[in-house]
């Protein structure tokens, strides 16, 4: 390392410590006051006394009579596991056909889709209800399924997309020269080769549809009786606002499964990442 470039790294390094330390305040602020008085938490919200903290709250919370925290995490995660079955079903053969097809009409559909990414959910809300109501979706599952199903599609066309423009394209010509129709050559040969990127795209779909708060409370409403984790959240503690003892258990019983899977899978999502960014 030259003396040049050590003032640069140190910088960096300093940055990336700040920036860590911004992000992980909030969340151990979370943690320890989960398992405090509402006395403690007021006076020192900051610092834990071990031998006073308990357990308490975070039984009361799991148990609560708004909101069921186990029915929250079957319905999130069964939004979570339809929404990445459509969108990853329906994306890897449209990638397959956008990445070899080198046409100016199919790099615009495809300029179309990404475009998608830039246009913020809570914008086409509103059309969206309109057209849920006209098919008889509104306030249903399957309703909210097809609706957060369309908000993925563009990131994952996008990244499937550019992922198999780097594969050879040998593979499919000597899969056509064996017979294999198309459909088998992107089932049995293409996908098989993806699973970096598709394990990307589910972790960062995933974590899209759990930490998504308005698309459930709109479409779904009140009146449904179906609530993710956010919502149910939101209705548990939204009128005890002022109880930290049920806030703070009630929010970290809601993240620490998302936290865990991303822990869990942060080296695939990695590895997804840097997979189609050369060639080889």
């Amino acid at each position: 390392m030259t003396r040049s470039s050590r003032p640069a790294t140190v910088l960096r390094v300093a940055f990336l410590g700040v920036l860590c330390l911004f992000m992980l305040v909030p969340l151990y602020l979370l943690v320890i006051n989960a398992f405090k008085s509402q006395h403690d938490i007021l006076t020192s919200p900051f610092t834990i006394d071990l031998s006073r903290a308990t357990t308490e709250h975070l039984g009361a919370a799991w148990n609560s009579p708004e909101f069921s925290i186990p029915k929250g995490y079957a319905i999130t995660l069964a939004l979570l596991l339809c929404v990445n079955v459509l969108s990853i079903g329906l994306c890897v053969p449209a990638a397959h056909v956008l990445a070899r097809t080198p046409r100016p009409l199919f790099r615009a559909i495809l300029m179309f889709f990404v475009a998608g990414m830039f246009i913020p959910t809570q914008v086409i809300l509103i059309p969206v209800i309109f057209v849920l109501r006209g098919l008889g979706l509104m306030s249903t599952f399957p309703g909210l399924v097809l609706f957060m199903t369309a908000t993925t599609v563009p990131f994952t066309l996008f990244v499937f997309t550019g992922f198999v423009r780097v594969l050879p394209r040998a593979l499919d010509e000597a899969a056509a020269i064996d017979g294999a129709g198309r459909h088998y050559t992107v089932w049995r040969i293409v996908f098989p080769l993806m699973r970096p990127i598709v394990a990307t795209a589910f972790i960062l779909n995933s974590l899209s549809v759990w930490n998504d708060f308005a698309s459930p409370q709109v479409i779904l409403g009140p009146g449904s009786g179906i609530y993710t984790v956010t919502t149910g959240v939101y209705a548990a503690v939204g009128q005890y606002s002022a109880d930290y003892t049920k806030v703070f258990p009630t929010l970290l019983l809601a993240v620490i499964p998302i936290l865990a899977i991303f822990v869990a899978t942060q080296r695939h999502l990695m590895r997804g990442l840097a997979a189609g960014s050369v060639k080889g």
